[in-house]
């Protein structure tokens, strides 16, 4: 049998978990995470207008049509939109922020009706 050498160092003893003192094992502590530095947050999107505007070729019910379907616009509003634009030539449908005023208009184009969009300018 081999003999059991009992000189061993102190690092040689935790290491095997030996030393017949009970083994407590201390967790280091956690570094704490670095907060990301604070921006502000994004402001408004400047308001644009949508408008509407009359044309010789669409009749009253595919244009009410369309608004209701593009927009959040209910029957009732695209009637008074659809009818304003007859009247003066120009309606203004909704204001929302550019890149959605753009889509507006790349759909109602779609449906062959005439939109323009501006900035609104409060």
């Amino acid at each position: 049998m081999a003999e059991h050498d009992s000189t061993k160092s102190a690092d040689e003893t935790k290491e095997d978990g030996g030393g017949g003192g009970s083994a407590t094992a201390t967790a280091k502590p956690k570094e704490k995470s670095k907060k990301a530095p604070k921006r502000k947050p994004p402001g408004l999107l400047p308001p644009w207008k949508v408008l509407l505007h009359n044309d010789d070729k669409n009749d009253f019910l595919h244009v009410i049509g369309t608004i209701v379907e593009l927009t959040p616009l209910n029957a009732e509003d695209a009637k008074q939109r659809t009818e304003e634009a007859h009247r003066t030539g120009v309606a203004l449908l909704l204001v929302t922020h550019k890149e959605r005023a753009e889509l507006y208009k790349d759909q109602f184009e779609s449906k062959s009706l005439t939109v323009t969009i501006e900035p609104d300018e409060k």
